[in-house]
């Protein structure tokens, strides 16, 4: 008998992840303007204090994948609760640069605690069996983050100043957030007593052991490589489809990324089911680049670029997806914090640079030339990807036994 999702976990964890997402990222943009103001600084340099905060929020993730394995993920949840609501706290009272710059860095570490690389180990410890599937039904209900917290903040930003705003979103991490993590958390406890007793079962990697770093490597340079084109054209996209000619319109046509990521989330959850992850991240690893292609090759058509909003909001959608299902695919359960703190890290630093490298080559060699670049690093995802297919194929029989096996529960599901 196939084994259930945790459902009461996934909602648990999709109501946290809404919460953490949308008080500890999405709603830095929209106060921004008024933080500067208040600290007397540049927009610029408040985006870059904030990239700063994620680069060492990054350096800090392989301790975290340790801490995952050793303490279990719902504790580090738990803590990362505590940790956010309390840096939040310091964050609204800041009395100076130092203080703000500190604080922010202290809110970056404790996102990595309580956001999809922790929520995804921590599907995985409570039941590894069903991970894949929890893992893509979290980010389904996670997609609406910024749905939610784009207009909560708008709307609270009309009535309350910026650092009363996030007094009110360190009272939702402590209130709420904490004591989900915490009930997690005692659940999970439960299920590693079960696992040491032998009543629960560990999934096995695809990967045989001579290969595996050599996968590992390779998997980790294609996210990398996705992030890059993710953040950065993320990050510019209302600016960028200015200016490639679209003038007013380009607001309305970023809107339509986040629908698109939930559309691919949803769709692959009822249509991708005989989808091993490593074929969505190949998917995942073609859309987002062929996206921005598609755009060079349309601006300044308003068609052209809707329909590179909706192709690179289904490469993203996927892409959180198979951060946390293909680890799990070529490397098994165990020790899955150690691998997800690894490829966190290297998404984060990424994710960090990124912006200021795409702004920079705008600046020098256009924005044509550097959306080509981009796109051509982002292309070089797919072979990484279907490299790793290769060593998963390649192996012994016992190899491409786990493989298909791997691969029939994922039709299963």
């Amino acid at each position: 008998m196939m084994e259930r999702p945790p459902i009461a976990a996934i909602l648990a964890l999709g109501l946290t992840q809404i919460i953490g997402y949308g008080t500890l990222y999405y709603s830095f943009s929209i106060l921004a303007p008024d933080m500067a103001r208040d600290l007397n600084w540049s927009a610029e340099w408040i985006f870059g204090a904030l990239s700063a905060a994620l680069l060492l929020g990054g350096l800090s993730a392989p301790w975290l994948g340790r801490a995952i394995d050793h303490f279990g993920a719902g504790r580090v949840m738990t803590a990362g609760s505590a940790i956010a609501a309390s840096a939040l706290i310091a964050y609204a009272l800041a009395p100076g640069k130092i203080a703000f710059l500190a604080a922010l860095i202290v809110i970056e570490i404790a996102a990595n605690l309580v956001q999809y690389g922790t929520a995804f180990a921590l599907l995985v410890q409570i039941r590894p069996q069903t991970a894949q599937r929890s893992i893509t039904y979290l980010t389904l209900i996670a997609g609406f983050a910024s749905t939610f917290f784009w207009p909560i903040t708008t709307t609270l930003h009309a009535h309350l100043s910026w650092q009363n705003i996030y007094l009110v979103f360190a009272g939702l991490n402590l209130l709420i957030c904490l004591p989900l993590h915490a009930w997690l958390s005692h659940g999970l406890a439960k299920g590693r007593r079960q696992e040491q007793s032998g009543s629960v079962s560990v999934v096995d990697g695809a990967l045989r052991p001579n290969v595996r770093r050599l996968g590992f490597i390779l998997m980790v340079a294609g996210f990398s490589l996705q992030s890059l084109v993710s953040a950065a054209v993320l990050v510019h996209m209302v600016p960028l489809l200015s200016g490639l000619g679209l003038g007013a319109t380009a607001t309305k046509v970023g809107t339509l990324f986040g629908p698109s990521q939930v559309l691919s989330r949803f769709t692959n959850m009822v249509l991708g089911g005989n989808l091993p992850p490593l074929a969505l991240a190949t998917i995942a690893a073609a859309l987002i680049p062929g996206g921005v292609l598609i755009l060079i090759l349309t601006a300044p058509s308003v068609t052209g670029a809707m329909a590179f909003a909706i192709v690179f909001g289904l490469g993203n959608g996927l892409f959180s997806i198979v951060t946390g299902t293909l680890p799990l695919t070529l490397f098994g359960s165990e020790g899955y914090g150690r691998f997800q703190g690894k490829v966190m890290a290297a998404r984060l630093i990424v994710s960090a640079t990124a912006p200021f490298a795409l702004a920079f080559a705008m600046a020098n060699i256009g924005a044509t030339s550097s959306l080509a670049i981009t796109t051509g690093l982002g292309a070089l995802a797919i072979l990484a990807f279907l490299t790793i297919a290769r060593l998963a194929n390649e192996g012994p029989a016992v190899v491409r036994i786990q493989l298909k096996e791997l691969k029939g529960e994922a039709g299963a599901e």
